[in-house]
């Protein structure tokens, strides 16, 4: 058994769908963070379930590892091939499958974006909530268990897939869950699968709760003069119950660099944009409350958004934020952390993480989708400073043991990858053990994204 042996056999599966050009291997090898270049041997582009049946078949044969991979927008390593073997691209797996009107679904292929989903339903009056930022597939957002900027009000991946069809390591394929809106029959294979990185199988299809398009949608952004002001706010008006369908933080570092990228005009102070959802009526009474809320911590204006473009406009800076601080220090990589914790703790955690970073003389920009007690530090380094590396990966590593320390996870939407390998047992406990079981009774010739999630096999 050996990967050239697989390579030989997939490349009479598919053809010319089996590439290993140095340019789209180096293309798979990447990650939009600070890992380093990793390139798979060899990269699949399947069209159907019984492509990737066949795939996954020849590759349990020759012990070949399967790597699924997205539009590749993970931030925690997740598609790197770190033992070789073949990177699956779904690329050419992106099609609506059906759109269920009466029942409010639909299913889709694994490959398709949420944007691309999105633009399909807009004559329906149908809309797909989950919104990490990036124009990410729907098969990887449903393997790291994708959240963003709506989970405050519409959930999580976990609250969005209602089943999968997923082709096991053995080359088997099952499907999970049901259209029926609950089941207590059995195992919860769909909650399973995931959030599982794909080391447990490679999803071919999904089938996706959809939301009714609000009747109305406003949008506003409000300043505060200290960070502790804005994340009171945030606190009071999850606690009072107000339903917001966003409400995302800015500090003043991340302003300064949206300001230079996007060409805004924001004063350089912390910030918080929010949007809401609803009637006509519904959504003036919600902005009322909260304009009552941010008042008593001293907001600096209430500025609206009412007109779309001017609300793509705004959310369009809050997604590229990212972008925006690589280019706000030229020539850098990003180390980019997030944590979520209780609502309760979330301010001590994000003026625990400002103090820390302002100490540490790195660059760090904090952002997040505090409605949910989720926040992302991005730590600025130069890739060829070993000393600025060692400095992020500190602050990096306290920013996931305070997050443990008060309740919440190491990883609140990006996934564990290999970046948050080094919290699972504390997080876990004897509970990491019981994933990694389960990893070796459907996958025990750990093929499926090995190095990742689980405990490593000894």
């Amino acid at each position: 058994m050996s990967i050239p042996d697989a390579l030989a056999a997939l490349s009479s599966l598919l053809g010319d769908r089996l590439v290993r050009a140095g340019s789209d291997l180096d293309l798979h090898g990447r990650s939009e963070t600070h890992f380093p270049l990793t390139p798979p041997d060899a990269v699949a582009y399947p069209r159907s379930t019984e492509e990737v049946q066949a795939l996954v078949r020849i590759c349990a044969e020759q012990g070949c590892p399967v790597i699924g991979w997205g539009a590749g927008t993970s931030l925690e390593g997740h598609g790197l091939a770190v033992q070789g073997g073949v990177v699956v691209d779904f690329r050419d797996m992106n099609r609506v499958l059906e759109v269920r009107h009466a029942d409010m679904d639909c299913a889709v292929q694994p490959g398709i974006t949420r944007e691309e989903l999105n633009t399909e339903l807009r004559a329906t009056g149908l809309f797909f909530p989950v919104d990490p930022g990036a124009n990410a597939s729907l098969g990887g957002m449903a393997m790291t268990r994708a959240s963003g900027t709506t989970a405050v009000r519409y959930g999580t991946m976990r609250d969005n897939v209602l089943g999968l069809e997923v082709v096991l390591a053995d080359g088997r394929v099952i499907r999970t869950g049901t259209r029926a809106r609950k089941s207590a029959a059995g195992y919860d294979l769909t909650g399973l699968m995931v959030g599982s990185e794909g080391t447990l199988g490679l999803v071919t299809e999904l089938t996706l709760r959809l939301h009714g398009q609000p009747e109305a949608v406003s949008a506003a952004v409000c300043g505060f003069d200290r960070i502790e002001q804005a994340v009171a706010a945030v606190i009071d008006t999850i606690q009072m119950g107000l339903p917001m369908a966003r409400i995302e933080f800015l500090d003043a570092a991340t302003v300064e660099a949206v300001n230079a990228y996007a060409g805004m005009s924001l004063a350089p102070r912390p910030y918080l944009l929010v949007e809401f959802h609803g009637s006509e009526a519904g959504v003036a009474e919600q902005a009322e409350a909260f304009g009552e809320i941010i008042a008593d911590h001293g907001a600096i204006g209430y500025d609206w958004a009412t007109r779309p473009e001017d609300r793509k406009a705004l959310w369009t800076m809050r997604h590229n934020a990212y972008y925006a601080m690589l280019a706000w220090r030229p020539g850098t990589r990003g180390v980019v952390t997030d944590i979520c914790v209780p609502i309760s703790r979330l301010a001590e955690a994000v003026e625990a993480t400002t103090a820390d970073i302002a100490r540490s003389g790195i660059p760090g920009p904090i952002l997040g989708h505090v409605g949910d007690g989720n926040f992302h530090a991005v730590l600025l380094v130069d890739p060829e400073n070993a000393e600025e590396m060692k400095i992020a990966q500190g602050l990096s590593h306290r920013m996931a043991e305070r997050a443990l320390d008060l309740g919440g996870t190491c990883t609140g939407e990006h996934g564990v990858g290999l970046g948050k390998m080094p919290y699972m047992a504390r997080e876990h406990g004897d509970g990491w053990d019981v994933m990694g079981q389960i990893k070796q009774a459907l996958d025990p010739q750990n093929l499926m994204n090995p190095g990742k999630l689980v405990p490593p096999r000894s």
